[in-house]
């Protein structure tokens, strides 16, 4: 589905040591794609035709279809995850969509770390991450990953 090699996918775990606030993630380029899209809408049970159907999707004002937010929100919590590595977990995530993402674009994600604060024993980072494509901001997202 996802053809484009993925950022660098820790197999170990990172420390707080290794993090720090400013840090860039390395970027992410995803091609967006029919089939991406459709696997993703179908993936979290969103079959709003729009995510499925150029017709339906031209109907509604749409140029073609598009992402759905679920699936958006999918690929930034990959993104994350992977850089953080195995045992890290995402305990708050906000997102919006702003520019739809088409068929036969690209949208980058790109991460910068924005906050460290120590808790549960470990520390929680806040990380700001931007998926953008062609017709500008896609994903714009914010979230905290507790790190042991």
């Amino acid at each position: 589905m996802l053809t484009a090699p993925r950022p660098e996918r820790r197999t170990s775990t990172r420390t707080a040591a290794e993090v720090s606030v400013g840090q860039r993630l390395a970027p992410w380029p995803v091609p967006v794609t029919q089939l991406s899209i459709a696997a993703l809408a179908t993936a979290t049970f969103d079959f709003n035709d729009v995510h499925l159907d150029r017709d339906a999707a031209h109907e509604r004002g749409a140029r073609d279809v598009y992402m759905n937010i679920l699936g958006s929100s999918a690929l930034v919590n990959c993104y994350l995850t992977d850089w953080a590595g195995p045992e890290a977990r995402v305990v708050d995530f906000r997102t919006r969509l702003a520019a739809q993402n088409h068929p036969g674009d690209t949208c980058t994600l790109d991460g910068v770390v924005t906050g460290l604060q120590p808790a549960d024993g470990g520390t929680h980072v806040t990380v700001d991450v931007r998926g953008t494509n062609s017709l500008g901001d896609h994903v714009i997202a914010s979230a905290t990953i507790a790190l042991p």
